[in-house]
């Protein structure tokens, strides 16, 4: 044998002794067999009392059920590299993701994020060590948000009479001069719009593509999202297109009426008829996705075949998948719902019904990292858990999301236009925003 090949086996050698070393328990003695071959040194009972979880009785499962126990040592089921390890085979790798498109911002341990503190001041936190206390810390007086607040996730929320991103400046004005500023007409602090900045009301931008806010006004009264039809969103139009904004109301063009100038005068329905006509059974007229007018909806985006109906109703892009696969790519789409081929079931036909797994191996798929099935909020089926139905708003991999905790913009989650994955909104495409009310497409007439 060559001696490059000598060394790069000593080295796959080395490596895999590591590996496998790294799996054991720390009290695993290679002891406990005297040679290749021979008999384990402990009983039967306590070889499997090593290779079962901490608290569980006799007859429970060993190495979580994913691997087999040999002499008191727990040898995982490897059918890919590194989805089983640690020394009872309690780790899932894949637990630890995902926040913002990435794992843990600390270190991914069996499913859980680890959070760097080396200081032991509990500084970095949260679930995902997302939330990292050290940005509040002043430069100059090394206090948090300089001792006039409090830190939240990295943001400093000040006291009252003093500002700034770490508390570091104090107004020149009493804090009730500045509340009093700071109030709107209808009572409220900047209209409930903005924030207080010792007497100046600082508003919310709600569309970061546009020059300036659609908020504004010296306390936030003005809102002009409220000139806004459904439609508008796909132009820089305002009042439908036939009236000019003015501080949240629109003054419609000559042979227009309405509260967003929708209505043309020469229709013979009323504006309560036409909208009614064009509801159906939706709580919004052209169910949020198309423009009605005169009893009459075009749907919107134009040009999109996957949005259609006489009330604009059926939205195709409800069959599909984050990837855009239709239906999984194992039924057709009707009407925005999923006609399963044979074989496979759920909302995106993504269960097949038969499976390939013991039910054991199912189940081990199923748990979350303290053990539980599918958070206890569904059942699990070939390693895929089904979210309970009564309790619409769970989703996620492992039943461990609210849909409830993404952002609704005319009453809709995510607007209609995107898709709520595990808290947040997934924009189609064309779409922006928290609640993808924003559109960056093709402007239309």
């Amino acid at each position: 044998m060559r001696p490059a090949a000598i060394r790069n086996f000593l080295l796959l050698a080395s490596s895999l002794l590591f590996a496998g070393l790294s799996a054991v328990p720390q009290s695993f003695s290679p002891s406990l067999r005297i040679g290749p071959g021979a008999a384990c040194r402990l009983s039967r009972a306590e070889s499997e009392r090593r290779c079962r979880a901490p608290g569980q009785p006799p007859g429970g499962a060993l190495c979580h059920g994913r691997g087999r126990c040999d002499c008191g040592v727990c040898i995982c089921h490897v059918n890919e590299p590194g989805v089983f390890f640690g020394p009872l085979c309690e780790c899932h790798e894949w637990v630890c993701e995902t926040y913002d498109g990435s794992t843990c911002a600390g270190t991914c341990h069996c499913g859980r994020c680890k959070c760097d503190n080396p200081d032991g001041n509990g500084l970095v936190y949260g679930k995902f060590c997302e939330c990292d206390d050290r940005e509040c810390i002043d430069d100059e007086t090394e206090e948090i948000c300089g001792g006039h607040g409090k830190c939240y996730c990295g943001n400093c929320y000040c006291e009252a009479g003093w500002h700034g991103d770490k508390c570091e400046f104090q107004c020149d004005i009493t804090p009730w001069e500045s509340k009093r500023r700071c109030t709107s007409p209808d009572g409220q602090i900047c209209s409930n719009r903005g924030t207080c900045v010792c007497g100046e009301c600082s508003c919310h931008d709600v569309d970061p593509t546009g020059d300036w806010g659609d908020i504004h006004g010296d306390t936030c009264e003005c809102d002009e999202r409220d000139c806004r039809a459904v439609y508008d969103r796909y132009s820089d139009d305002f009042c439908s297109g036939h009236g000019q904004c003015n501080c949240g109301r629109c003054d419609c063009k000559v042979g227009w009426y309405g509260k967003k100038c929708e209505h043309p005068r020469s229709c013979p329905l009323s504006a309560e008829e036409s909208i009614r006509r064009c509801q159906g059974s939706s709580d919004l007229p052209c169910s949020g996705r198309g423009k009605c007018e005169c009893g009459k909806c075009t749907c919107y985006p134009p040009g999109d075949p996957r949005v259609y109906g006489k009330t604009c109703e059926c939205d195709g892009r409800r069959c599909e998948g984050l990837d855009g696969t239709v239906c999984g790519g194992h039924g057709t789409c009707s009407c925005g719902r999923c006609v399963c081929d044979r074989g496979w079931f759920g909302t995106l036909c993504q269960h097949p019904r038969k499976c390939n797994m013991t039910e054991e191996q199912s189940k081990s798929l199923c748990e979350s990292a303290d053990g539980i099935l599918c958070s206890g909020k569904g059942s699990c089926h070939c390693g895929k858990c089904i979210c309970s139905a009564e309790e619409w708003y769970i989703s996620g991999e492992l039943c461990d999301c609210d849909d409830r905790d993404c952002d609704k913009h005319d009453g809709l989650i995510c607007t209609g236009n995107g898709i709520c994955s595990c808290g947040n909104c997934e924009c189609w495409r064309g779409w922006n925003g928290n609640a993808c009310e924003i559109w960056l497409g093709t402007d239309y007439p």
